[in-house]
């Protein structure tokens, strides 16, 4: 269906890494616990700054109330993630979805779930199997998507 999609990405941390670091000068690795969620707006210019509830609703993002629920179906689709994901060797480090509202202006999931938008580690490795092969030129990029997939896949069955 039709939906307007805000510019904005809903993350989920569970684990410091990527632009947290940089942003708070951090070490990569150090765990949540809680799981550390925020918002952000995608605006490469302002270097995707964060934004508050009352500025998504000020500049017309969001609807009252939309905010809290996004942030409420990020941190559910992440349990459910964290644990399939390790079910495959796979730790889940972060990940971000964006949401789009429909006709009625209800809220609605309107992302992908991927090496592209999830931060992956090997859980016996270490390795990166996500988009920060390409980032951090690590090489191997094709290969490690399709070993992601490969996992999956193999779930699936």
């Amino acid at each position: 269906r039709n939906l307007t999609v805000p510019r904005l990405e809903f993350i989920v941390r569970y684990f410091t890494a990527g632009s947290m670091c940089r942003r708070f000068t951090l070490e990569e690795g150090i765990p949540f616990n809680p799981p550390y969620a925020e918002v952000t707006l995608k605006d490469d210019i302002q270097g995707d700054p964060l934004i508050s509830e009352r500025l998504c609703i000020m500049k017309g993002l969001l609807k009252e109330g939309q905010y809290a629920e996004a942030q409420d179906i990020v941190v559910r689709v992440g349990e459910v993630l964290k644990k399939e994901l390790a079910s495959l060797g796979l730790t889940l480090i972060d990940f971000k979805i964006e949401f789009g509202r429909d006709a009625n202006g209800e809220l609605v999931l309107a992302d992908e779930l991927s090496p592209n938008t999830c931060r992956l580690w090997d859980k016996k490795t270490g390795e990166r199997m996500d988009k920060d092969r390409f980032r951090r030129d690590l090489g191997r990029v094709r290969e490690t998507y399709e070993e992601v997939a490969e996992r999956l896949h193999n779930v699936l069955k």
